[in-house]
């Protein structure tokens, strides 16, 4: 599991989180200011980079929380059987399976190269090379 630790308060829109053990993309993030007996408090609200479900997260901005290292690799297409594609990345040569996301159904096809992102443990498929 590839993750880094960055302060909470740090974390800007565009950002990635890793909330309830799920990689994020944060989506609003606004900070309370300190009072009188606590210290200032950062409220992340984020979609998950998988899912697509919306979370969010509260905590004092201070804190440390985990950021997920997304590793962006190049694969070849083998061969499509339904909406899942046997693919083989070009700098390992490792082949596995991956599911093919609705908006891509149309274009990958044996043989065409595509982008991918290595997420923690899980493999997406983001586009179809030109």
């Amino acid at each position: 599991m590839a993750t880094k630790i960055v302060n909470a308060g740090s974390i800007k829109v565009g950002s990635y989180i890793l909330i309830d053990g799920v990689a994020c993309k944060a989506t609003n993030i606004s900070t309370s200011k300190p009072g009188k007996h606590g210290s200032a408090k950062a409220r992340i609200i984020a979609v998950g980079l998988i899912d697509g479900k919306k979370r969010d997260i509260v905590l004092p901005s201070g804190d440390s929380v985990e950021v997920p290292i997304i590793d962006k690799k190049s694969a070849q297409v083998m061969f499509v059987s339904g909406d899942t594609a046997n693919v083989m990345d070009l700098e390992t040569y490792e082949t596995f399976d991956m599911k093919i996301p609705e908006e891509l159904k149309d274009d990958v096809k044996d043989g065409v190269e595509i982008l991918y992102w290595q997420i923690l443990d899980d493999k997406v498929m983001k586009q179809v090379k030109k």
